[in-house]
């Protein structure tokens, strides 16, 4: 994993379309398919909050906080790899039902999980005093609501959700992207995630540059995509 300093990789940074394009060809070219990056996606950002918190105590209550499409699904990933680990109380929360579930490879870690007995999965349309208390009692949050395809005006329970992580006392770790900032742009909304950091995936993307308010410290995470899928693509 690498600390991605602004300076030194400005002009390595792609926008989201470039990441797709990648991703399409990593996928329908080289046979590189997208459940294969969402494991290392997931497994990755693990491996990041292991090392961060090596020194957790017994009972580090982490809780991700997961949207329907594939960021969601990085999470679930993730939380399933740190249950492995001593250490972790582990809930995962799922904005909507399982049916709003939009990748398959979203459906199929989501699948996983629900059946582990070492993972607390939760389906929510709308929050209660349990999950709010879930949320604020964190110790650490996987950010994992929406990637790099966020688009338009954020609504409940996603905007909820942000809220209630921002004012929690945990460590947040954002997953590719800080939910409700444009990963082109930078822009941020009215509803947009403060992580104290941000693994992204592949590449850095330009909403990422000069926006420590947000993303706190930057790791890119490189998840296996051949080298060779970006040609044509970035210049």
């Amino acid at each position: 994993m690498i600390r991605a300093k602004t300076s030194k990789h400005h002009k390595k940074a792609i926008s989201s379309s470039q990441m797709y394009e990648i991703e399409e060809k990593a996928h329908s070219h080289f046979g590189f398919h997208r459940i294969n990056m969402m494991e290392n996606a997931g497994h990755g950002v693990a491996d990041f909050v292991n090392v961060k918190f090596k020194k957790r105590s017994a009972k580090t209550r982490l809780v991700a906080v997961c949207g329907a499409g594939n960021n969601g699904g990085d999470g679930f990933v993730a939380a399933r790899h740190l249950s492995g680990c001593p250490g972790y109380a582990i809930s995962v929360i799922l904005l909507g039902r399982q049916t709003d579930l939009r990748t398959e490879e979203a459906r199929v870690n989501w699948d996983i999980i629900r059946k582990m007995d070492s993972v607390e999965t939760i389906c929510c349309d709308n929050f209660d005093g349990k999950l709010k208390m879930k949320i604020s009692r964190a110790h650490v949050i996987l950010d994992g609501i929406f990637g790099t395809g966020i688009r338009g005006e954020i609504r409940d329970p996603h905007a909820s959700a942000i809220q209630l992580i921002n004012k929690s006392h945990a460590w947040v770790i954002a997953v590719d992207i800080p939910s409700g900032l444009d990963p082109d742009t930078g822009k941020v909304g009215k509803n947009c995630i403060k992580a104290n950091a941000t693994v992204t995936f592949h590449r850095l993307k330009t909403g990422l540059l000069n926006n420590a308010k947000h993303t706190g410290n930057v790791y890119v995470e490189h998840i296996g995509i051949p080298k060779e899928s970006e040609r044509g693509i970035l210049r």
